[in-house]
């Protein structure tokens, strides 16, 4: 066994030596990757994920639940703040109907309930009220927490106390409630509505005017700007809101066509807006010929009489003046010699278009616009790097974006000076672009990238293993080899043919005792050298 050992020890350290710097470095890598690899996984597979027990605790209350799981010998975590307490993952629903079925959590609320279990006869009348009003005020919250985005609410409420007089005059209630809501959750005009409709109908004697409501960061909600609409056209609100929505849209449409152009980081882009927000309606009602062009209407009926008459007596003069009217003419008579007399009458009843518009206005007209744009020339320190095209390119965009939005009624038919008065271009390098210190920044290597670092660490592990393994094996033939070889040139004398002698028979003696009686060997030894 110590010479087999002897061996493994010589073949490792000669191996070792053998190999280059770069191969030590390999198979010391590789192992240490190994065993990293090994500590991930051991990691990943035999971690416990913690989820949350319960949430929104008191600090008092979460210590009471890790005191009951310390009992049970339960694992758990206290998040920051001591509110939430954390167990494993695969335990959670035992847990929650355990510590149900022990009381917890405890709230500590008083609702309607605390009546129909602790009704007596003991109780005095500041008492009743005081527990009355605290079983109101939690009603109240739960039925505030079923709105959308209130995570919880507290609710303080003032209530009169009632004279024994009629002649008391009858004071009014007030509330104040505090929402804890959702982290960026936006309350709609409906939903302010309701939340004061809730506890103005929940409380006897109770207006909304009297009634405050606001959320954890102070921000008050108000039922007036609910009711005519904070977010309507017809706030300061809600035009700005409009207005911001307007520049906005333009800004980014600028944007992404220059920044296509130029690329993103090399044009800036900001754009002002005049909003008109007046609203107008209005009913024309419009007379149009029919036939503009000879300004006539539509013939709805026509009488024509035409008389001739020639011979004595006939009327023969000319038309009076002023007697000339539309349908006849009257003649003044002359002589009654002989003549002609003709008459012609057209009476024709014509009618024209009649349009009634009932029209209103958009709620809003952009009546002047203004795009500033810097853009970074190509060589961020040479300006003339951009070419005159490009910029005329960018300016004449900008005119047409300008001439399309603006509103024709509003601002009338622009000059190309107008328009280009609205438009600036500014090329000039952008200084505030500090890019130093970005490319030095390796970027951060994603998890898959581990996943398949691992798996090659592993491949080359293996393919390292077997490429020892055959090498020690085909090392192991050729040393069995020339053993064999050498075991064939040996040539031994088979013992039993030697012939029995005194001093043969005098050598097995000493053989035998040797292995027999080493110690009387020894002092035979000993004995023979000192006689020598």
């Amino acid at each position: 066994m110590n010479e087999r050992l002897t061996k493994v020890k010589t073949d490792s350290t000669q191996f070792w030596k053998s190999r280059t710097k770069k191969q030590k470095g390999a198979i010391i890598g590789t192992l240490l990757g190994v065993i990293a690899l090994a500590g991930i996984i051991t990691y990943f597979f035999t971690r416990t994920t913690m989820v949350p027990l319960f949430t929104e605790l008191s600090a008092s209350e979460t210590g009471q639940i890790a005191e009951v799981l310390n009992t049970q010998g339960v694992t758990y975590e206290i998040a920051p703040g001591g509110t939430n307490i954390l167990v494993p993952e695969d335990q959670v629903d035992t847990l929650k109907v355990s510590l149900a079925s022990q009381g917890y959590p405890e709230t500590g609320e008083i609702n309607n309930s605390f009546f129909t279990s602790n009704a007596g006869f003991g109780m005095t009348d500041n008492e009743f009220d005081v527990i009355k009003k605290a079983a109101t005020e939690t009603e109240l919250e739960n039925l505030i927490k079923q709105i959308d985005g209130v995570k919880s609410a507290n609710v303080m409420l003032a209530i009169p106390e009632q004279g024994v007089f009629l002649n008391d005059a009858a004071q009014e209630a007030t509330a104040s409630v505090i929402l804890n809501t959702e982290p960026g959750h936006q309350f709609s005009d409906e939903q302010i509505k309701t939340l004061y409709n809730l506890v103005s109908k929940s409380i006897p004697n109770l207006s909304t005017d009297n009634i405050t409501i606001s959320n954890q960061f102070s921000e008050y909600y108000d039922l007036e700007s609910a009711s005519t609409g904070s977010g309507s056209i017809d706030s300061v609100a809600g035009q700005m809101e409009v207005k911001k929505t307007i520049e906005r849209d333009l800004q980014r449409q600028v944007q992404q066509m220059l920044g296509t152009l130029m690329g993103n980081d090399k044009v800036v882009v900001s754009v002002t807006t005049d909003i008109d927000f007046k609203q107008e309606n209005r009913q024309e009602n419009l007379v149009q010929p029919v036939d503009e062009e000879n300004m006539s209407g539509i013939e709805i009926s026509a009488q024509r009489i035409t008389e001739s008459y020639t011979g004595s007596g006939a009327a023969n003069g000319t038309p009076e003046a002023g007697n000339v009217t539309d349908n006849f003419t009257d003649y003044a008579e002359g002589t009654t010699d002989n003549g002609e007399y003709e008459r012609i009458e057209e009476t024709i009843n014509s009618d024209v278009n009649r349009i009634t518009k009932d029209i209103q206005e958009s709620p809003y007209k952009i009546r002047d616009i203004g795009i500033q744009v810097m853009v970074e020339p190509p060589v961020p320190d040479d300006a003339a790097s951009l070419s005159e095209g490009v910029r005329d390119d960018i300016e004449q965009i900008l005119a047409t974006i300008v001439r399309t939005s603006i509103d024709k009624e509003a601002a009338g038919e622009l000059t190309a000076q107008q328009i280009e008065d609205k438009v600036v271009v500014s090329v000039q390098p952008f200084l505030g672009n500090d890019t130093t210190g970005l490319e030095e920044q390796s970027p951060a290597i994603p998890w898959w990238v581990w996943v398949i670092g691992g798996i090659l660490v592993v491949v080359i592990v293996l393919l390292v293993v077997m490429l020892l393994v055959g090498r020690r094996r085909k090392q192991e033939e050729q040393e069995f080899e020339v053993i064999e070889e050498q075991r064939r040139d040996l040539l031994v004398e088979d013992i039993n043919d030697e012939k029995e002698t005194e001093s043969t028979v005098r050598r097995k003696q000493l053989e035998k005792m040797a292995k027999e009686k080493p110690e009387d060997f020894a002092k035979l030894l000993r004995s023979w050298i000192t006689e020598d």
